[in-house]
């Protein structure tokens, strides 16, 4: 790759960022826990849904000790609406971890943070990138169509493989953390200009790439509706049936499925979340 073409797009990124830098609140802050909670709260969910949601979780849960204390039933009200509530559940699992084995605190250590449960390679690395301004990469959606979008304009099928070597050939060692910020708020603007145009979404040409499932129908639809229902109160399957308006036989199954996951406890012939 010839340093002139990195430059060349370094500069692009940056001319764009310095012009249409996007504020949101978790970018106010170095604290680890905060910067991991808006990462839970932005997984396939898009940013600016989320502001209003993670002001409302920090307000309410500042920490991970007083996460860890909570019970499903008093963190679901602070996610109802954001959607795959088993991410709530795991950053409340993740929370009491955090208390257990770090007294309270995120490790510093990229090590010792993906061992965390709920925390793979991206989150490790973001969490590192965005409190620490470490020097190292990071890969998500936004940036992966940036990096498609200017450096596989022919090429058909696309790997993170390929991808990765140019990540560290275009980080600023120094400006981690401004840096990623700018390929996201560039890929986030490619999303919407590019899938008006001709070629389209250019992460379609990624080999793992995806069409979400329909929501409608769906059991994950299902499953949000009983969890909405029972955060208005405990209510017994035949109410559940009557209110979510279902089949028996899928509710019967969603329900053992969130009993398992500890979603929902089951007493006195009704249901109860847990």
């Amino acid at each position: 790759m010839e340093k002139k073409r990195i430059t060349d797009f370094q500069k692009t990124v940056w001319n764009f960022y310095k012009k249409n830098k996007r504020s949101f609140p978790w970018r106010e802050t170095n604290d680890p826990y905060n910067i991991l909670v808006s990462e839970i709260m932005l997984q396939q969910t898009q940013a600016p849904r989320v502001v209003a949601y993670y002001n409302a979780w920090i307000k309410k849960f500042p920490d991970a000790k007083t996460l860890a204390k909570a019970t499903f039933s008093q963190i679901y009200p602070f996610w109802q609406g954001l959607g795959y509530n088993r991410r709530a559940l795991a950053l409340q699992k993740l929370a009491q971890e955090v208390v257990t084995r770090h007294n309270g605190e995120l490790p510093k250590d990229f090590g010792q943070l993906q061992e965390l449960p709920g925390i793979g390679p991206y989150t490790a690395r973001a969490v590192s990138i965005f409190s620490y301004n470490r020097p190292i990469t990071c890969l998500e959606t936004n940036i992966r169509r940036v990096f498609i979008h200017h450096f596989f304009t022919e090429a058909e099928i696309i790997t993170d493989e390929e991808i990765l070597p140019l990540l560290e050939l275009a980080l600023p060692p120094k400006q981690s953390r401004e840096w990623h910020w700018a390929l996201m708020d560039y890929g986030a603007h490619l999303g919407t200009t590019l899938s008006l145009s001709k070629g389209g979404n250019p992460n379609r040409r990624h080999k793992n790439y995806s069409v979400q499932p329909k929501f409608e129908g769906s059991l994950r639809q299902i499953r949000g509706a009983m969890l909405k229902n029972l955060g208005q109160g405990p209510k017994s399957f035949t109410q559940l049936i009557t209110a979510i308006k279902r089949k028996e036989e899928p509710v019967k199954n969603v329900l053992a499925a969130l009993e398992k996951e500890g979603f929902i406890t089951y007493k006195g012939s009704k249901y109860y979340l847990a």
